[in-house]
Parts: C-alpha cells; structure tokens; sequence
C-alpha cells in the first residue's frame, strides 16, 4: 500500500528533557493510525513532527510526498488539526465560525464549501445556533467540520473525543471511518482502549519512546500474556495476595472480578487454581486485553523527568 507517511530517527527535546527518542513509523494512505501512551509520554508531539506542525531537531522522512524537515510548509497546506480542547469561538454560529475558517484558508467559492461541511457532518439545521450553546458532542462536529473544510489528506485528531457521551464518541468513530474510506490518513491520539481498537493500527510510546506499533491483535500477541479472571471477590485484600503469587505479574478490578495476567502460563494457571480452591473462587481463562498489554508495558518504563 502507498504510505502517507515513512519516517526514521525523528528526535525532539524541549531544554534538557528529550520529548522524543530516535522515532520510526510508517503510515499507510487511509489509514487509522492510534497513538496511545500516559500523558507527557510525547504522543502529541510526535504526531506534529509527523505532519509538519513541528520540526524534528534530527531525524528523516516523508509526509504526503514531502520532506518532514525541508518542506514543512506544504505538508500543512494539506493538513487537518483537531485540538483536545475546543478551539473555535463561542460567541459566533456555527456558520460564521466555518466562513471564518475558510476566509483563514483563503478558500475559494467559500459558502459553498461552507454549505457542504454542515450537510456533511449534520450541522445545517443548527447553522444560527452560537457556538458557545452546544454540548460537547456538537462542538466535536463543528471542530471536525472546520478541519475538513479545505479538504486536507491527512487529519490529525488530539485526544478528540474527551468529555463527550458514548453515542456521541460512536458516531464521531463512524465518521472517523468514513472518511478513512475515502483516503484520508488519520492521525489520533486518545487514552480509551475502546477506541485504540477501532484504529487500524496503534502505536504505544512512553516518556518519549517507541514500546510497541501494529494492529490491536499484534500488539497483544507480542507481549505473550496469559489471563485468568477469578469470580466472586468481595475483599480488597485478594488482589494484593494474587499479585504475590509467582508468575502473577498484574491483577486489574473489573466490579466482582480481577483479571490475573503473567507470561507463564503453566506457572500462573497452577498458582491460580490452588489459591481458588483454597479460597473459594471461581477461576476461567480469558483472551488477554489491549489494556493487559499496555499495562504490561509499562511495567519497564521509567518516567526519566521523575527523580
């Protein structure tokens, strides 16, 4: 497939701290591509230097055709930014706010443009409505409709759907989509594992590395976790003993039952099923989880801004 996107040894400090460390990634044309990780582990900035938005102090590589570092200016001609927090203004409708937007681009056949992105994402019949008025889930729409409007190939979302309901999350995923099938690459940053796994691939970075990238399924694979879920716990005291069990490497709460992760199986099944007895629960095997694997992940890695 043609990539949107091939770069190497992308490097990025702020002062003495070094926000990204030697980055490689390819991204192909209408793809998905998810960056996930804590915060201050260096997605947002590593997705800029991706688009242009910011240049790498050392590294190569191409977007849409163009040299990451030579020829930022042209690859952001051809990008769509989407910021976490809302940053269009309030005290204008949603019309005028995208007429702003496209005198900003110097767009030609502006109200055109305009008409078309509120039929698009749904928008015309709150065209008067101010900006300031909408709840969360509109002013997502109106942020992505005022990306789309100079029809950019490659859109960057950060963290967009932070503070906004589930149906509201799940149509903006199907737009997501959409618009994927029509070949736009995209770029987006979240911390939901719901929707990491409806990106066609992910990338896990933390304190500005690189710790895993490829589909939802390989990126589980890779970490050749086991998982068992116990049933029945009411005390808080049972997961501190499964954690000190050997071969338990993670137990996560999940209401009456705690998922028990490690790497060696025969171990860990064994440890498990003689605790349960002892005990009293019930014990099953269960596919280990996106969050499973990046838990895990995360077990290595040190903040290095932390003393």
């Amino acid at each position: 497939m043609t990539l949107a996107i091939d770069v190497s040894g992308l490097n990025k400090r702020f002062g003495d701290k070094h926000v990204v460390r030697d980055l490689s990634l390819q991204v192909r044309q209408g793809e998905i591509f998810g960056f996930l990780g804590p915060n201050g582990s260096g997605k947002t900035t590593s997705i800029r230097m991706l688009c242009g938005l910011l240049t790498p102090d050392s590294g190569q590589g191409i977007c849409l055709g163009y040299d990451v570092i030579r020829q930022s200016a042209d690859i952001k001609r051809q990008v769509g930014y989407m910021t976490q927090k809302f940053s269009l203004w309030d005290d204008l409708t949603i019309a005028e706010n995208l007429e702003f937007v496209a005198r900003m681009f110097g767009m030609p056949n502006r109200q055109q443009a305009v008409d078309a992105a509120l039929v698009e994402l749904g928008l015309a019949g709150r065209r008067s409505q101010l900006a300031g008025t909408l709840s969360g889930g509109w002013k997502q729409r109106l942020s992505l409709a005022a990306c789309l409007l100079h029809r950019p190939r490659l859109l960057l979302l950060d963290e967009p759907t932070a503070g906004v309901d589930p149906k509201a999350r799940r149509d903006f995923w199907e737009e997501i989509h959409r618009l994927s099938a029509a070949g736009i690459t995209i770029l987006v940053s979240t911390h939901y594992m719901d929707e990491a796994e409806r990106c066609h691939r992910l990338a896990y970075l933390a304190y500005g590395s690189l710790l895993a990238a490829g589909t939802a399924e390989e990126v589980i694979a890779a970490q050749r976790l086991h998982t068992w879920v116990v049933n029945g716990v009411h005390d808080p005291a049972v997961s501190s003993a499964l954690l000190a069990l050997p071969g338990v490497e993670q137990v996560a709460t999940f209401g009456l039952t705690l998922h028990v992760s490690g790497q060696d199986a025969r171990l860990l099944s064994a440890q498990l099923a003689q605790f349960c007895q002892a005990h009293g629960l019930n014990l099953q095997a269960a596919p280990p989880s996106l969050e499973d694997a990046f838990i895990h992940l995360m077990r290595d890695a040190r903040d290095p801004f932390q003393g």
